[in-house]
Parts: structure tokens; sequence; C-alpha cells
């Protein structure tokens, strides 16, 4: 049996907390304003409706392309998160993504994190090799 690729275990582990997250967030703040009322997932993460339904596609997509795409899925969500978690640190505290999104502290540091392990993922991982087959005339 092939070892998983590190990025199969990134698109598994990131999947599964990512769906584990936003679950868990629609019990503290499940308002679907811009950016609504706000809950406190953990004591640490502001979440709203918007924010838990990211995660859970966010972490779906991982668990479900994590056999064949999960070097796609690792670059596509770190390129995602990395750039949410840039975006939240530009703007003020308390403010929001697109109005939508919640912005303050813990939010970046966690897509920060995931975002730069994806991207590192989906480097460690090498491309499959696709045989072409040269037609001889």
């Amino acid at each position: 049996m092939e070892p998983a690729s590190p990025a199969r275990l990134y698109a598994s582990a990131v999947g599964a907390l990512l769906v584990v997250l936003g679950v868990i967030g629609f019990f503290y703040g499940s308002s679907f304003g811009s950016p609504g009322t706000l809950g406190h997932t953990l004591g640490a993460f502001r979440t709203n409706g918007w924010e838990n339904l990211l995660w859970i596609v966010v972490g779906a997509l991982g668990l479900l392309l994590a056999g064949v795409f999960s070097r796609v899925y690792a670059l596509a969500a770190g390129l995602l998160l990395t750039l949410l978690g840039v975006w939240g640190l530009l703007l003020d505290p308390g403010s929001a993504i697109l109005g939508v999104f919640p912005a303050a502290g813990a939010n970046e540091a966690l897509n920060l994190a995931l975002g730069i392990l994806g991207l590192l993922a989906a480097v460690a991982t090498p491309q499959p090799c696709v045989e072409r087959e040269t037609a001889v005339s």
C-alpha cells in the first residue's frame, strides 16, 4: 500500500476539521445577516451562518476530493484560505470580508495557518505523471 501524499493528508484532515468547526459554529452563531449577530465558536472564532457554511462547503470538498484530486484541492483551498486570512488582517477589527464573513483575530490565524499548510502540501505532492502515447506514422 502506497503512503498517503501530503495533499491527501491535508484534504482529509483539514476537510474534517472545517466540517466539524462549521457544524459546531451553527450552535454559536447562525445568523445570515451581513455580518449579522456573531457567535464566538469555541470562545475564539467569530462566526455567523455564512462563515459556518463556508467552512462546511470547503471541508466537505476536501473530504470528497481527498482521493483523486487532493493536490488540486490543497492548492485551491490553500489559495482561498490564505487570501481570506490576509484580507481579514487588512480590515479593521470588527469588520467583515465582503460584508458577510467576520474578520477578527482567531479567524485570520486559522485561515492563514490552514492556507499556508495547503500551499505547502500542494507543493510537496508531486504531480501525477501522464504517459502520452505517440503515434508512429
